[in-house]
This record gives structure tokens, C-alpha cells and sequence, in this order.
């Protein structure tokens, strides 16, 4: 019994620094949440700065838009996430009204669009639907509208990220917008 509890101790010192990241990341998985560029196994800090606190990965994305206040203070761990994963954008730019929003981190969104019917010389309504990830750094609801920008597949059917929120929600969601 003595033995165990002098490993039990040491494990604790050791697990200090660990404790200390676990309490600035938000630990909601099974599996330790970390951000991968940043190093977390420090065995000691020389001179610590008060005030100081825990560093954070994050990237613009280009294309004009901000990044997120929630992404630069936040402290959610995201790799699927535009400013603090490993995803990059490019390719398409997409918006659309948010139809369900059912899932976990993941949105779909309706994007309305007329089509011409050369014979008739008229339009037809069409749509489609597009799931799309949300980075945790937002809070949407069915019925916003938001631009999403095209990246690599992030699962079976996910290949656009949510990069702002255009409008929020106001009245009828299922309002034809057109063009």
C-alpha cells in the first residue's frame, strides 16, 4: 500500500501542468481536447507572468472576413473549425438560410435559386440542400442566414464551413428569397 501512494503523488505532480490546460480547454470528450500546434507536456515554467494566459492557436481565414472574438478568447478545441483547426477555405462561396439545425456542430442550410425553362420563357423555383459546419464560436437558429465557404470534405457529406452570419433570424423561414 505505501508504494501506491508515493505513485499516486508523483502522478499528481506530473499531472499538474496537464490539469492546468484541461481547465482552460473546455474537456467535453472522451479523449483529452487539445489544440495540435500548441504544446501542452511543459515540465516547468521559469518565471511566470502574471496575467499570463494560456496560449491559443488561431488564423485569419483571408477573404475580408474577421475572425471571431470567441475564436481568439474562446476556449473551445475545433479542428474542423476555419480559425482554430487545420481546415482552409477556398473554392466556393455560398449562402443560405438555415433549415435544421438538428446536429451536432453541423448546420443545413436551403439555398434557393431560380431556373429558366428556355421553352416556356419562364423561371422555375428550385432549391438545395447543404450541410454545413459551425465552429462552436457561434450561436445560430434556424432561420439565419449565413455564408459558408467551400473547403476539403470533412465528412461523408460536409464540404462547406460557416464563416459568418449574415442576418439573424427574423420571421418566416420558408420565404422564397429568389436570386
Amino acid at each position: 500500500p505505501r508504494g501506491r501512494q508515493q505513485v499516486d503523488r508523483v502522478a499528481a505532480g506530473s499531472m499538474a501542468s496537464a490539469a492546468a490546460v484541461a481547465a482552460a480547454l473546455e474537456q467535453n470528450q472522451r479523449a483529452f481536447q487539445k489544440q495540435d500546434c500548441i504544446f501542452v507536456g511543459k515540465k516547468r515554467v521559469l518565471g511566470k507572468k502574471e496575467g499570463g494566459r494560456e496560449a491559443r492557436y488561431y488564423k485569419s481565414v483571408g477573404l475580408g472576413i474577421k475572425t471571431p472574438r470567441a475564436a481568439i478568447e474562446g476556449s473551445y478545441v475545433d479542428k474542423k473549425c476555419p480559425w482554430t483547426g487545420s481546415v482552409n477555405i477556398r473554392g466556393k462561396l455560398i449562402t443560405g438560410i438555415i433549415k435544421t439545425a438538428k446536429m451536432k456542430n453541423t448546420v443545413i442550410i436551403r439555398k434557393d435559386y431560380l431556373h429558366y425553362i428556355k421553352k416556356y420563357n419562364r423561371f422555375e423555383k428550385r432549391h438545395k440542400n447543404t450541410p454545413v459546419h459551425v465552429s462552436p464560436c457561434f450561436r445560430v437558429r434556424p432561420g439565419d442566414s449565413i455564408l459558408a465557404g467551400q473547403c476539403r470534405p470533412l465528412s461523408k457529406t460536409v464540404r462547406f464551413n460557416m464563416l459568418k452570419v449574415i442576418r439573424a433570424a427574423g420571421g418566416d423561414k420558408k420565404a422564397f428569397t429568389g436570386m
